[in-house]
C-alpha cells in the first residue's frame, strides 16, 4: 500500500492568492511622480533599476551638455555647478555628444 504524503499534496494544490481587487493598495508613487497611475516614465523605476539609472543619466548628461554649449563653461566650472567630479563631467559630455555625431 502506498503511503500518503500530506506535504506533497499541499505543494501541488493551487495556492489561495488574493485578487488585486481584494488587496489594500495605496498609490504613494515615488520621487518621479506622486502617483503610479500618472507616472510619465514608460516603465516603472522599480521594475528595472538599471534602466532608470541610465534614463536619469541621459537627462543629466543632456543638461550638462546644454549648459556647456549655452554658457561656454569649463569642465571645472560645470563640475562645481553640478557638484560632480571633472571626470564625470568629461564622461557626461562625451555621452551627450555621441548621439549627435552618430546621426550626422
Amino acid at each position: 500500500m502506498r503511503s500518503y504524503n500530506k506535504s506533497y499534496r499541499r505543494r501541488h494544490e493551487p495556492s489561495v492568492d488574493a485578487l488585486p481587487e481584494l488587496m489594500s493598495y495605496q498609490d504613494t508613487g515615488c520621487e518621479v511622480s506622486p502617483s503610479c497611475l500618472r507616472c510619465p516614465l514608460p516603465q516603472c523605476k522599480y521594475d528595472d533599476p538599471i534602466w532608470y539609472q541610465q534614463y536619469r543619466r541621459q537627462g543629466r548628461d543632456q543638461t550638462i551638455w546644454d549648459a556647456q554649449q549655452r554658457e561656454g563653461a569649463t569642465v571645472f566650472e560645470l563640475a562645481e555647478q553640478f557638484q560632480l567630479s571633472p571626470r564625470t563631467i568629461h564622461r557626461a559630455l562625451r555621452r551627450a555628444r555621441l548621439p549627435v555625431a552618430a546621426s550626422a
